[in-house]
């Protein structure tokens, strides 16, 4: 469990041996907010103990079917909302650092999936945020190694607005605008938001290569394409990232819905922190819309690749049979005439001649020239370009 308390520029850890004694004695800032972050497993262990603390710091308590929800490792994205806080439960489009089980949630039991080892990588955990006006609490799977680097990324980000500039330097805005320190807790959960879908967004390359691989394998006519069920178990598991897209737009979209529908602020800087959620909130849904859009592609690829295979493999059985109906069509007055002189009658044209057997041959050769030349004036026998 880890607790940071954020203000302006400042950001500050507040470290504690034990998690119980840390939910009690963590104090609201005067200013700012904090940014309470736990597993599921440490949710289910000092669920009372939080409860306990989110009255003391906020005046209220989560509604038990939020703590069922945040605790249920198989909830698909989600909102919900009270009159005093929001749900957001997004499922990440991170890759798995390692397959150590041991970082795996009790009760979640990951299927073995084929296909491309990027696509057998792709860790879907929700990820669960609570959001109060000035405290964010954030429940996350058992691997927390995407949640701490993006908080040793804000504190880095804080030592270096911290800094002091040389004196012949001009302030750097850059670290207190869009791109510097959330400045409610809303934004900060966007932030995080925008970072997860971000990290599928960097594995587009990867994806498209191994599909291209496949598609390179299909529509070569000298490779036996053998590897069906890993392109199957690959097209499944994109159809099961467009359906985790999916809940995630709509989740995403319930939560800007619930943003216009608040009242406008009298206050010129209020009515801008708003402003700024729906923009930000508009740009985690243009990226996932990218997500959405990237998978459907490959998708298309896939399913176009085989559709092309088969084309590919029924065409070159055509030009097959055509090749053999030809050179049967040749063979076939040859046959006749080598069966007409194989009779047993005594008396046949030019069967006791001494040049009937080089007439008959001349004759056969003539018919097969005048057949081959017909048939590729017909364009029957010419190989089609590759």
């Amino acid at each position: 469990m880890r607790l940071l308390a954020i203000h302006a520029n400042q950001v500050t850890e507040l470290n504690a041996a034990d998690p119980a004694q840390l939910l009690a004695s963590v104090p609201l800032p005067e200013q700012g907010y904090l940014w309470l972050m736990c597993t599921r497993e440490e949710l289910a262990q000092c669920h009372t103990q939080l409860q306990a603390a989110l009255l003391r710091l906020c005046g209220l308590q989560m509604v038990d079917l939020h703590v069922s929800d945040l605790l249920n490792v198989q909830l698909p994205s989600r909102y919900d909302f009270t009159s005093q806080y929001d749900l957001l439960v997004f499922r990440r489009l991170s890759t798995r650092t390692s397959d150590n089980p041991t970082a795996t949630e009790p009760g979640l039991k990951l299927e073995r999936k084929g296909g491309p080892p990027i696509l057998r990588r792709i860790d879907t955990s929700p990820i669960g945020f609570v959001v109060f006006d000035r405290l964010l609490l954030s429940v996350h799977p058992q691997d927390v190694a995407p949640r701490d680097a993006y908080v040793n990324r804000l504190l880095a980000t804080t030592s270096l607005a911290t800094q002091p500039l040389p004196a012949d330097s001009a302030p750097d805005n850059r670290s207190t605008g869009a791109r510097g320190i959330a400045a409610d807790p809303a934004d900060l959960m966007l932030r995080i938001i925008n970072h997860m879908v971000d990290g599928f967004l960097a594995l587009r390359r990867e994806l498209s290569q191994q599909l291209d691989h496949w598609q390179a394998e299909l529509l070569n006519p000298k490779t036996r394409f053998s590897n069906w069920g890993a392109l199957l178990d690959a097209r499944l598991a994109l159809h099961q990232l467009d359906a985790l897209c999916e809940d995630q737009r709509s989740a995403m979209q319930d939560w800007l819905e619930a943003l216009k529908t608040q009242p406008e602020c009298s206050s010129l800087l209020g009515q801008h922190a708003l402003d700024m959620l729906q923009v930000r909130s508009r740009d985690v849904l243009e990226h996932i819309e990218r997500v959405v859009h990237h998978v459907r592609r490959l998708e298309q690829n896939a399913e176009t690749a085989v559709q092309m295979h088969f084309n590919a493999q029924s065409h070159r059985t055509n030009e097959i049979m055509r090749t053999l109906t030809v050179l049967t069509a040749i063979f076939l007055p040859l046959n006749l005439i080598a069966g007409i002189f194989g009779m047993n009658f005594e008396f046949i044209p030019l069967l006791h001649q001494s040049n009937g057997f080089w007439l008959a041959m001349t004759a056969m050769v003539l018919i097969a020239t005048s057949l081959v030349a017909f048939f590729w004036r017909k364009r029957y026998l010419e190989h089609s370009a590759r």
